[in-house]
């Protein structure tokens, strides 16, 4: 029998941000309900908090083709040999931003691409042990046959490359171990499960 958990099931004796920069750090002192019953010692944890992002699957129905989008990646220098990513299409939510409003945006920013239907996919936490960030994939209709080109915005310190791809080809990328960042892994497996049905659906 699953145990049913809330908000009220957690203390919070303190929240201190430790540092302010592009991304910001927060220690937290809390204790929460255990499964057995009482409650868990106090524990301390410094969470990173970078905001949401949503995530965009650029899909073109007609010849069953994707858009991937490369840039490179500081986070993956350590354990990389190529740290120039490819990925899918993905932007921070900014205030009064809907998921769906920014995947929307990141597309035409990012890929140069104007966007048809939309359907959600899922959403998901990224690393709920050491960060808050919840990312929220979209497949979105695009006509792959206009990706080319380098993209992004300068103030952003963009630089990224657009490819078109058979999705056979980027399941293949993905089986290779080419592609390794978990927004674009969980994004073309969804793919991998739904083409189909999202091709009759939105031919």
């Amino acid at each position: 029998m699953q145990e049913h958990f809330s908000q009220s099931d957690i203390e919070i004796r303190e929240k201190q941000p430790l540092y302010q920069g592009f991304f910001t750090m927060v220690r937290y002192v809390f204790r929460h309900r255990k499964f057995a019953g009482g409650w868990s010692d106090w524990l301390t944890r410094e969470v990173f908090e970078r905001g949401h992002a949503a995530v965009a699957l650029p899909y073109d129905p007609k010849t069953d083709e994707v858009v991937m989008v490369r840039q490179f990646r500081i986070g993956a220098m350590p354990t990389s040999k190529d740290p120039w990513l490819y990925e899918l299409v993905a932007g921070i939510i900014e205030p009064g931003e809907s998921p769906q409003e920014v995947a929307v945006r990141e597309t035409a920013e990012e890929s140069g691409l104007a966007v048809g239907r939309v359907k959600p996919v899922l959403s998901y936490l990224a690393s709920p042990g050491g960060t808050t960030e919840r990312l929220h994939i979209f497949a979105v209709e695009v006509d792959a046959s206009k990706a080319k080109g380098i993209h992004g915005l300068d103030e952003e310190g963009e630089d990224i490359a657009v490819y078109r791809m058979p999705l056979a080809e980027a399941l293949a990328m993905l089986e290779r171990g080419e592609v390794d960042n978990a927004a674009s892994v969980i994004g073309l497996q969804w793919l991998a499960l739904h083409h189909q049905e999202l091709r009759d659906l939105w031919r």
